[in-house]
């Protein structure tokens, strides 16, 4: 168990106090207020004193879950033992006309839950404003903020599996820190650090059993989905009933000064009890909500019941699937998906045995709660005029009044006719801007690249221009590295390149069909330095990547030196067994600045994006495979307009965006090896890595360091040379991909990756080999053996299977008994990195 757990057990453990007499106050520990310690903490930072900052923000976290903690069990507790159902002692039966004596009963229960409560959390917690904190420091926390502190203070001390627990579980609730993305990057290449030490510290227990649950449910693991699904569950009613009972707390004034705020007694309180019935009406939402995810899961209680109705039903447990379909039906009681297949089990196991079988006591109790407090809550909106939002999709019609309904109907009226205006003056909006592009079009092309300039090296030859591939801002190249460099590199890949690098392990991160392996620069001169790889192959894949930046930035004619944004050795691998009747592609197509809208037929140049991306290259090591030819396409991502076949010395490069779609196609047979070089104008982006790699390179060079390099070679957890830093600079995205890497959640058995075939017209082809000192005669003889596609006629396209259609965003399990489960109506956050 670990500390802060154990400490949150023994003052939970410590007896519940129901009356004003508690312990002496010198018998009783003082739980240090969690603003001071976060605060201490800070201080500790600033002077770098990391021991002071673990103890004291470690401390600040556990004391502040002790807080909330020992809230909820005083409230619930006094809750069970002042319930008011119970009669007035002494009043006996009800008097006619005795409507103040009975009132006196209430409020004698009111003021012993009040006594109760507060002699519950003076004994356990000290003084109510003894934990009183700021907005400020409660936002904090909030963000996790703690746990970026903390990450820093354990890397300093080398607790490496601390450290990465801590990045984490802050990254997970503020996916778009661009360092603390760059900091997992670099734990992740760190000797010593599993992927088990990547974990949420402050994940929620039903929320993480249903995550687990979901996915092993889409694996058709449908025993160990439902294990979990219930787990979740149970988990679920306990966090909800924590929640409401954190509602009850002060008033919130809501904006206005409290001084201004005057009520009689009734008013005060209808105020301050429908501000804490909407509060625990709003739990639902909070439960169904994860870090870094922007929207709730839709429907999430009654989604675990239909999760958990499919799971029984193949794992032929037929009473738990009727049970679980008859709970669902409570929500949803018209669902005509759902009741077919009640219908459905209740034939396999009998409608006798079925019909004896009834949905969950706990949800009915849930159900019922929730409808009383809703009715309240309309009354009040009604009757005084507090807004009352009903954040549930399954609550009846006609539970909200009928004045209330038709006022929110002419109000959605109102709001489409709006829209419609709104609409209408967008359009007007985009017909003067598609004009002043019209207007601007000579300007662009003044500032359009320029081609055509020198390529430093006399073995180089251009095999195709801009023109030639039937765009702008792109180039094919020959003999830029040699047979044996190729031959080098390929060796290197093979030993140094780690399976799904780049995709948190995945193998096969865009394709099933194919297998992906990877290595950086910087991991290649670390192996190097090891021993495990030769360093002189590390230095080549160094030295020739900068060979192409060099020739780019020439042809090109910058006036501005490229700087390396991301450099990665990578492999694609055709799985035998895989192969038959393919129509995937290996990279889907894509653009590397922008995000590629190809239903619209747009790029939007905004994260998640990298969008400081302004050149690319691959670099080709091998030709003896089937299949893997690189693809330009227009922005609708079907019409190719050229084709390149990869071969040893071949570079392709273009400029990274919108102007060239591009992707890659099927690798049917072998392994198709090459490098993927991304540059940008902007040196506050350049490549950390390929920095440090750089220093490496620089430091084995020199021989007065050799019997350095022999000791750290030996050395089985090298100490990293540049920090995590906590700052809030801006800091170049650490990537990985191959073309472009892109990163993605476990997607739906049903979804299908973009496929591809070629249709009609012609295809712009490269099917010359050029040779490594090919001059102007190979460039004339493979241009000539070109074949350019026609834009206009007969055009190659790619097929795009249509994906399974969801309804309402629910599970496609209810759709159909034997259907797989679909993904939810809200995207989930993006675990890792994407780059697209």
């Amino acid at each position: 168990m670990e500390p802060r757990s154990a400490l949150l057990l023994l003052w939970l453990l410590s007896p519940l106090c129901c009356g004003s007499d508690s312990a002496p106050s010198s018998s009783r520990l003082v739980l240090e207020p969690y603003d001071f310690l976060f605060d201490s903490a800070v201080e500790a930072y600033d002077r770098e004193d990391w021991l002071s900052v673990i103890l004291n923000m470690e401390k600040a976290l556990r004391n502040k879950a002790v807080v909330r903690a020992v809230k909820a069990e005083c409230r619930l507790g006094c809750a069970n033992h002042t319930a008011f159902g119970d009669l007035l002692s002494g009043l006996g039966v009800p008097i006619p006309g005795a409507g103040s004596v009975e009132d006196l009963g209430f409020f004698q229960r009111v003021l012993r839950r009040a006594d109760c409560v507060k002699s519950c959390e003076v004994e356990k917690l000290g003084s109510p404003s003894l934990h009183r904190v700021s907005e400020e420091v409660e936002l904090e926390f909030r963000k996790r903020s703690p746990y970026n502190y903390l990450q820093v203070a354990y890397f300093k001390i080398n607790k490496l599996d601390k450290a990465v627990a801590a990045a984490n579980t802050f990254f997970q609730a503020n996916p778009d820190h661009v360092e603390m993305r760059q900091n997992l990057e670099y734990y992740k290449m760190m000797a010593g650090v599993k992927d088990e030490d990547f974990r949420d510290l402050e994940a929620e227990p039903h929320m993480a059993n249903f995550l687990l649950g979901k996915s092993h449910y889409s694996d058709d693991s449908f025993s160990l989905a439902a294990e979990h699904l219930e787990v979740a569950v149970d988990e679920y009613f306990t966090a909800d009933k924590e929640c409401r009972a954190l509602c009850e707390g002060a008033y919130n004034y809501d904006g206005y000064n409290y001084m201004d705020y005057s009520a009689d007694l009734f008013q005060t309180m209808t105020d301050h009890y429908l501000q804490v019935l909407n509060c625990k009406q709003r739990c639902s939402v909070e439960l169904a909500s994860t870090a870094g995810k922007d929207k709730p899961f839709e429907d999430f209680l009654p989604s675990l019941f239909n999760y958990l109705q499919f799971s029984y039903y193949n794992s032929e447990k037929y009473e738990q699937a009727i049970e679980c379909a008859k709970t669902y039906l409570l929500f949803h009681p018209g669902d005509e998906v759902m009741n077919q297949n009640l219908n459905y089990y209740s034939a396999v196991l009998g409608e006798e045995k079925a019909a004896a079988i009834s949905a969950r006591q706990v949800v009915k109790e849930y159900i019922q709660q929730s409808l009383l407090e809703k009715e309240l809550l309309y009354f009040g909106y009604e009757a005084f005029g507090i807004a009352f939002v009903d954040p549930d999709s399954w609550t009846p019609e006609d539970v909200m009044p009928k004045k209330l309904r038709e006022k929110q109907k002419a109000d959605r009226e109102t709001a489409a006719r709006i829209t419609e205006e709104i609409g209408n003056l967008m359009k007007e909006i985009e017909t003067l801007v598609e004009e002043k592009k019209k207007d601007s079009s000579e300007m662009a092309r003044m500032v359009a690249p320029q081609e055509g300039g020198g390529l430093l090296y006399d073995d180089i030859t251009v095999t195709m221009t801009s023109t030639q591939l039937n765009g702008s801002g792109r180039v094919l190249l020959d003999g830029v590295i040699s047979d044996n460099d190729c031959k080098q590199l390929h060796r290197l890949s093979n030993a140094a390149a780690q399976k799904g690098d780049g995709y948190r392990g995945k193998p096969s991160p865009h394709t099933p069909n194919e297998t992906f392996q990877g290595v950086t620069v910087l991991k290649a001169v670390k192996l190097g330095q090891e021993g495990k790889v030769p360093l002189s192959s590390a230095r080549l894949f160094f030295d020739l990547s900068e060979k192409v930046r060099k020739v780019l930035e020439s042809y090109f004619h910058l006036d501005t030196p490229l700087y390396f944004s991301y450099s990665h050795l990578v492999c694609r691998s055709a799985i035998d067994e895989k192969q038959g009747d393919r129509e995937d592609l290996s990279h889907p197509v894509h653009v590397d600045n922008c995000v590629l809208v190809s239903e619209a037929n747009e790029c939007i140049k905004e994260p998640p994006a990298y969008t400081h991306r302004d050149y690319s290259a691959i670099l080709y090591l091998n030709h003896d495979f089937e299949g893997g030819e690189f693809i330009f396409t227009e922005l609708d991502a079907k019409t190719v307009t050229a084709e390149v076949h990869p071969q040893c010395g071949r570079v392709v490069g273009f400029g990274a965006g919108k102007e060239n779609p591009h992707g890659v196609r099927a690798v049917t047979k072998g392994q198709r090896c090459a490098v993927a070089l991304w540059f940008t104008l902007d040196p506050a982006h350049q490549e950390k890595e390929r920095i440090q790699a750089e220093d490496l390179l620089k430091m084995f060079s020199s021989p007065v360091d050799a019997e350095f390099i022999k000791n750290v070679a030996t050395d089985p957890q090298p100490m990293p040379t540049e920090a995590p830093v906590q700052t809030e600079k801006e800091a170049a995205d650490q990537q990985q991909g191959d073309e472009v890497t892109t990163e993605q959640k476990p997607s739906d058995p049903a979804d299908k990756e973009a496929k591809t075939v070629s249709k009609g017209g012609a295809k712009a082809k490269v099917t010359a080999k050029a040779k490594n000192k090919a001059r102007e005669q190979t460039k004339t003889k493979n241009a000539d053996k070109v074949k350019v596609a026609i834009k206009k006629g007969g055009k190659q396209t790619v097929k795009t299977k249509p994906k399974e259609v969801k309804k309402d965003g629910k599970p496609a399990a209810k759709k159909t008994i034997k259907a797989a489960a679909a993904k939810d109506s809200t995207p989930e956050p993006q675990n890792g990195k994407d780059e697209l």
